[in-house]
């Protein structure tokens, strides 16, 4: 196999293989494929690419709905650079290489008493590829994953690996936790855990009306508060979980297959296959699914409750929002529905989280509610999405830089106070726009 020009003799990682992500709206037969299992071999690949004039991105594991991780010169897979580098139990600081999997990631840390503070609810993703997207859970005093980063290391197109924290180049630390792979490779990431606890799990169909008038109780009075509306009805399902003392009331096996696995999957995705061959079963299909799963209670480790399996393949689009305007923007959302020429097979997805410093975090300087809205690969989606993206841009609404979305650099450095800033770090380190795709171009500019 030829070598590029700049790899060391003897590495041998180039593949070549097209690439799609989960739900299949990104595609690209990179140029190049490298797996690199040393900062010495990545730094190898990165200036190879560098010198043939080829841009380089690293990906995860396809789980954007957005082209974010396409990458039509060298695609970098971080599989071999997975490993655990140091865990400091006394002060809760795990440091892991960028290429390890969430799920695998939470069980290491399980088994060292550690969890991290919160999680959203999918964990397939690698934990540098949650990060650069904004990759965020529920509740009120908690911003997204890129929150509980302590110190990142990044290698920029020079080879040269940066390190940087709250207190050791502090600019680029609020810069790199939401990065959107436009400054460089993470090769490593410390994240500040907390003790492991045990949630106590609590979810049950409910009244729409009985949301909305108790939702600043409901947001307040929980550590982790959620709800998912069925379209077409006025039946939500809403989760509430806490911390708890001892889990005492566990899920029994039977219950949780029937729950997650069986209606949340299996039913649920043939629900979706005959709504789309028949589209006026839709609304019956929703009030049915919005009482199929009764009501229930009960505790597990942290990121067993969090953490659900996803086998129903979507195309999703979420926006965070002020707080302030959720409401609105729920019932403009109800009014793209009722107008679309077609009918909608997903729950819509609402959240909260807290305010906080990040640059590119959609939570950056707000407390934020966001509404995420989805449909099954394959039915129809377009006018939904740009409905309700109209409705959202309106109310200062920020996309998820993971999830499908129309913005431009234009649109977004009007919602993004430190959008500006964020640019010049990136024509400070990436001069050349080495880690440029485009949907970099898309979003940040050329």
């Amino acid at each position: 196999m030829r070598l590029t020009a700049g790899v060391r003799e003897g590495y041998s990682g180039f593949v070549k293989s097209p690439w799609t992500n989960w739900a299949g709206t990104a595609r690209v037969d990179s140029a190049r494929v490298a797996r690199p299992a040393s900062i010495d071999q990545l730094a190898d690949v990165v200036t190879g690419a560098v010198a043939e004039g080829l841009p380089v991105k690293a990906v995860g594991s396809g789980h954007s709905f957005t082209p974010a991780a396409v990458a039509p010169g060298v695609r970098i897979e971080l599989t071999e650079m997975a490993g655990v580098q140091t865990v400091d139990r006394e002060k809760r600081l795990v440091t892991v290489q960028a290429g390890m999997p969430l799920r695998q990631l939470n069980a290491l840390l399980a088994a060292s008493g550690l969890a991290l503070p919160n999680l959203g609810d999918i964990d397939v993703q690698t934990i540098s590829g949650a990060l650069a997207t904004g990759t965020h859970g529920t509740g009120a005093a908690f911003g997204c994953l890129s929150t509980f980063v302590a110190g990142l290391e990044l290698m920029t197109a020079t080879g040269e690996v940066i390190r940087c924290s709250p207190t050791s180049r502090p600019d680029l630390f609020d810069a790199a936790r939401v990065n959107l792979g436009a400054l460089g490779v993470v090769t490593a990431v410390t994240l500040q855990c907390v003790d492991a606890f045990i949630l106590r799990a609590d979810e049950r169909p409910a009244p729409l009306a009985s949301v909305w008038s108790g939702l600043d109780r409901l947001i307040a009075d929980n550590d982790h508060f959620e709800f998912y509306w069925y379209p077409y009805t006025e039946r939500v399902q809403i989760k509430r979980n806490n911390r708890a003392t001892v889990a005492d009331a566990p899920l029994p096996g039977w219950r949780r297959w029937l729950d997650d696995e069986f209606l949340s999957n299996t039913v649920f995705g043939g629900a979706t296959r005959l709504g789309r061959a028949v589209p006026g079963t839709a609304p019956t299909l929703s009030r049915i699914a919005a009482r199929a799963l009764s009501a229930r209670t009960y505790t597990a480790a942290s990121h067993e409750v969090f953490c659900t399996p996803r086998r129903v393949r979507f195309v999703e689009m979420e926006y965070g929002l002020p707080r302030a305007a959720l409401r609105e923007a729920f019932e403009a959302l109800r009014r793209v529905i009722d107008r679309l020429p077609y009918r909608i097979l997903f729950p819509v997805e609402v959240r909260f989280t807290k305010a906080d410093p990040l640059w590119l975090s959609h939570g950056h300087g707000r407390d934020s509610s966001y509404i995420a809205i989805h449909q099954a690969v394959g039915a129809p989606y377009e006018e939904y999405f740009r409905g309700f993206e109209a409705v959202a841009n309106d109310l200062s609404g920020r996309p998820h830089w993971g999830k499908m979305h129309h913005g431009d650099a234009e649109s977004l450095a009007r919602v993004y106070p430190k959008f500006a800033d964020f640019v010049a770090v990136r024509d400070k380190l990436d001069p050349g726009r080495t880690f440029a795709n485009p949907y970099t171009e898309q979003v940040l500019g050329a």
